[in-house]
């Protein structure tokens, strides 16, 4: 038995939006991954959800370079030059990759922290696995560089302390202050 044609309108129970949409683009980016492994082919999926969230998938190359191959295809074929010609059409433009940028960035700082993790592949979860280690030995060695940093000022600081301490003795041979400053009062 078939399945019946599906009537492309609005979902309109926000349940089933939501439940059909996380389905489709699951089914949206198999498909991507499939015609990337299978014709070996640079594939770009960019989904941004009802509520502004960012899904995206590319194959073999990262999603940043598969735009670039775009840009510059698209600009050595007059499309892009034609369409934002005026000034305020480039600023539209620019305002758009500006806002997809801001959009992975946001994405990729949310995968560095942990969160929506469901979406990424086993190749990208290593290359954030990657990332966190590299920037954790970072840390380390910045932290390890402050310490001994401030060990060394102590150091000094002590040795200085020391230094001044040791000044200070021989400069005053040893007496009794207060000996030295009694009366005689030794009548005879």
């Amino acid at each position: 038995m078939g399945r019946g044609k599906v009537q492309l309108r609005r979902i309109e129970n926000n349940v089933s939006r939501q439940v059909t949409f996380s389905k489709r683009r699951s089914g949206l980016l198999k498909k991507a991954h499939e015609i990337a492994v299978l014709c070996d082919a640079d594939v770009a999926v960019i989904v941004f959800s009802a509520k502004g969230r960012l899904y995206e998938y590319s194959a073999h190359t990262s999603m940043d370079r598969i735009l670039e191959q775009y840009e510059r295809f698209s600009l050595s074929e007059g499309n892009v030059a034609e369409e934002f010609t005026d000034l305020e059409g480039c600023m539209n433009y620019d305002h758009i990759k500006l806002s997809s940028r801001i959009e992975a960035l946001q994405k990729s700082r949310r995968n560095l922290m942990g969160e929506q993790l469901d979406s990424l592949t086993a190749r990208e979860v290593q290359q954030l696995e990657q990332q966190i280690g590299n920037a954790l030995r970072n840390i380390r060695l910045r932290k390890e560089r402050m310490l001994m940093e401030q060990n060394n000022i102590l150091e000094k600081e002590k040795a200085e302390v020391l230094e001044a301490s040791l000044h200070k003795n021989r400069a005053a041979p040893f007496c009794n202050d207060t000996v030295a400053f009694l009366p005689n009062l030794n009548i005879w």
